[in-house]
């Protein structure tokens, strides 16, 4: 039987060893990405609501023609 210890102390050995390899951004390059998703989401955001409400004039202004 296989002892699962090893294999977890081997395992964190290898995940320990590829995070060495990794290269992590700057604090810098951190606060730029963070600041360009907040934005993209703000303006996704805005474009979603926009479409909502004008589809909804235009489905509420034929349902009034209609009835």
């Amino acid at each position: 039987m296989k002892n699962p210890f090893r294999a977890t102390r081997i395992f964190a050995g290898e995940i320990y060893a590829e995070l060495q390899k990794a290269s992590w951004p700057t604090r810098q390059e951190l606060w730029d990405s963070t600041v360009v998703v907040i934005v993209a989401s703000l303006l996704l955001g805005l474009f979603t609501s926009i479409t909502d409400f004008s589809l909804y004039q235009f489905v509420d202004l034929f349902t009034k023609l209609a009835s």
